[in-house]
């Protein structure tokens, strides 16, 4: 085997196939993570009324530790550490939105459905099975080894909806149905036969 070739072979095999899509996953699952912490965390007041307007009891607290959550999230995946913990922030995150804001739409994400949540979330589950790559904290501390890829994935899917399901439970209370306009034309009519 010429020396080319073994290069080759070791590059291959650190950093193609499930090592390259660790790191793609990574890069956009993390980005998009602290983009939408940032986001929050810029406007805390606005997005604390939103939590507030769509049933979230301690809005405030609500929005600061979502900018906080996602933020971390981003960064724990950025560096591929923890990453079926932090994964599981992920899950339990977009299993929020999904009861929260999204179901009621439908799936398509045109329609404010939970298409992008579902997605998100697949690939965090995704991302702890194939493990975070070569280039990660994971790997330097060999947290790489836990688990299966089985395991990982399960343990991020499960732990993200029992988080969901106690953030929902503790702190969520689907809002009152906001009360439908009558129409003036029917409203005119009613005072018509009132006063005959």
């Amino acid at each position: 085997m010429s020396a080319l070739t073994r290069r080759s072979s070791h590059v291959e095999s650190n950093f193609g196939g499930p090592a390259l899509a660790s790191a793609i996953l990574r890069a956009v699952l993390g980005a998009t993570m602290i983009a939408h912490g940032v986001r929050h965390g810029r406007t805390l007041e606005g997005t604390a009324r939103w939590f507030e307007s769509i049933g979230f009891r301690q809005a405030k607290a609500q929005a600061v530790t979502s900018s906080l959550l996602e933020v971390g999230a981003g960064a724990g995946l950025l560096a591929g550490a923890a990453t079926p913990l932090v994964g599981a922030s992920v899950v339990g995150t977009m299993a929020v939105a999904v009861q929260t804001v999204h179901r009621p739409n439908g799936f398509f994400v045109v329609d404010e459905g939970w298409e992008y949540v579902a997605f998100v979330a697949a690939g965090a589950v995704a991302l702890s099975s194939l493990g975070a790559g070569p280039l990660s904290v994971d790997r330097r501390w060999g947290l790489d080894r836990i688990g299966r890829p089985w395991t990982r994935a399960l343990f991020t899917l499960g732990l993200g909806v029992v988080g969901a399901l106690v953030q929902l439970k503790v702190f969520w209370r689907r809002p009152a149905p906001a009360p439908v306009a009558e129409e003036p034309a029917a409203g005119l009519a009613e005072e018509a036969q009132a006063s005959a």
